[in-house]
C-alpha cells in the first residue's frame, strides 16, 4: 500500500454501515477522518479545515446539494466529492455543475475512491482532461452524450431517443472512448467545458 500524508478528511453520510466502511477504508490508507451523520451538524461544527469532503447526495434534513451550496456561499472552497446511489446520478451531475469536484457511485472501489480523493486534493481533477472536440461525435452520439450528462439512465435515454437500450450502451461506449472520459463525472466536465449545458436537455 502506498503511503499517503496524514490529512484530515470529512465524511458526511447518514447510513451508519456505509459511513463506518468509508472511515475504515480511508484510515487504512493513512487519512485522518472525521464523520458526520447529517448536513446541519456538519455546517454547525467548527474545527480543523479538511483537505477534502465526501458528501452524500441524500441526507436527512438538508440534502447534499444544499450543503454544497452553503459551503460555496460561505466561501469554503474545499474540494467536495459527492457520494451517490445509482438513482441519485442526476442530482450528483447537478452537484458537479454547482462546484463539486467529483462524484462516486455506491458501492465504490476502495482504491478508486482514494485515487479520486488524491486527485481532488491536488486540484488535478479539473486539469486532467481539457475540453474535447465534440465535432468528432456523430449526431446520435452527441444526443446520447447530452442525455447521459443530464443524469438519465439508459432506459430513459432509449425512450427519449426512440432507440433500444442496447444501442444506447453502444453509443455511450463510443462517446466515452472518443472524448477520453474515464468516468461519468469526467464526461460531465468535458461536456460543460465544451459548451454543452445538461440543463438544456429536455426530459
Amino acid at each position: 500500500m502506498t503511503e499517503v500524508p496524514l490529512k484530515s478528511l470529512h465524511v458526511i453520510e447518514d447510513d451508519a454501515a456505509v459511513r463506518a466502511s468509508i472511515v475504515a477504508v480511508l484510515e487504512s490508507w493513512g487519512f485522518a477522518v472525521e464523520a458526520f451523520t447529517d448536513g446541519e451538524s456538519y455546517l454547525a461544527a467548527t474545527g480543523e479545515r479538511p483537505v477534502c469532503i465526501l458528501l452524500d447526495v441524500r441526507l436527512p434534513g438538508i440534502d447534499g446539494l444544499a450543503v454544497l451550496n452553503e459551503l460555496r456561499r460561505s466561501g469554503r472552497q474545499v474540494p467536495v466529492i459527492m457520494i451517490s446511489a445509482h438513482g441519485d446520478v442526476a442530482l450528483a451531475v447537478k452537484a458537479i455543475q454547482c462546484g463539486a469536484q467529483d462524484f462516486v457511485e455506491k458501492p465504490f472501489d476502495d482504491a478508486d475512491l482514494v485515487n479520486r480523493i488524491r486527485a481532488a486534493i491536488a486540484h488535478r481533477a479539473g486539469e486532467d482532461y481539457q475540453a474535447a472536440n465534440l465535432d468528432i461525435l456523430t449526431k446520435r452520439e452527441l444526443q446520447v452524450m447530452r442525455e447521459v450528462v443530464a443524469g438519465n439512465a439508459n432506459k430513459v435515454i432509449a425512450y427519449n431517443l426512440g432507440i433500444s437500450p442496447k444501442t444506447v450502451e453502444m453509443h455511450r461506449a463510443r462517446v466515452m472512448k472518443k472524448t477520453g472520459a474515464k468516468s461519468l463525472s469526467q464526461l460531465v466536465r468535458i461536456a460543460m467545458r465544451s459548451g454543452t449545458d445538461p440543463a438544456e436537455v429536455s426530459r
